[in-house]
């Protein structure tokens, strides 16, 4: 088994391979305007590190989302891509999963990423790290109630602290977090999302209602 895993659906651009084992090469990036700049770089420097070709890849993990439009599309794009190209499978994973995974807490907790217009991603996971309620999308004073006392990983935690007294990292998703779920899941027989966006809203840009339709003469 080798299977490459790559995420964009928050500011870091990730790629990782895992053997089935453990991780033997990652590659992760901070930058929330250059998903489709660094994501192949990022390809290429994890099979570098790892000694391999791409041909190699046994199974594509990637992570859904929820995450603005055009971050989390070049994540999606790019692991369908090589899936058809290499004739493997693409696995989906919810981006908080992965976070929640890379915390490795043996409480409940919650996990929480920045959506932007004052709102966040966001998802409880109990002490076994199952996701039981999200992902979702809200302003964190709507959601008060429903995690006061929880510790809180991802970067949307630091930013509402009043809602989130308990932040706690990772800040960001990690490729090899998902990477090391999916080969979980994989030997547990799991099953996996399908590699579709996970939006929660609708995009900024939309056609506009009651637009003039002008035809040629």
């Amino acid at each position: 088994m080798l299977l490459l895993a790559v995420d964009t659906a928050t500011p870091a651009v990730t790629a990782a391979l895992h053997d089935g084992g453990s991780v033997v090469a990652e590659s992760s990036r901070v930058d929330a305007r250059r998903h489709g700049e660094l994501l192949l770089p990022a390809v290429d420097r994890v099979l570098a590190e790892a000694g391999v070709k791409l041909d190699a890849v046994t199974g594509v993990v990637v992570g859904v989302g929820p995450g603005p439009y055009t971050g989390l599309r070049v994540g999606l794009a790019t692991a369908v891509t090589f899936g058809s190209a290499l004739g493997v499978p693409v696995h989906g994973l919810c981006t908080l999963d992965g976070l929640a995974h890379a915390a490795g807490l043996d409480e409940p907790c919650t996990v929480v990423t920045d959506a932007r217009r004052k709102e966040v991603y966001w998802a409880r996971y109990d002490a076994a790290g199952r996701r039981v309620t999200g992902p979702a999308v809200d302003r964190p004073a709507e959601i008060d109630g429903q995690v006061a006392g929880l510790p809180a990983v991802g970067a949307g935690a630091a930013l509402y602290p009043e809602v989130f007294t308990d932040a706690r990292g990772p800040e960001h998703v990690s490729a090899a977090a998902l990477a090391d779920l999916a080969a979980r899941k994989l030997a547990a027989g799991e099953e996996f999302l399908p590699p579709l966006p996970l939006y929660l809203r609708r995009p900024d840009a939309q056609v506009p209602k009651n637009y003039k339709v002008v035809t040629p003469k």
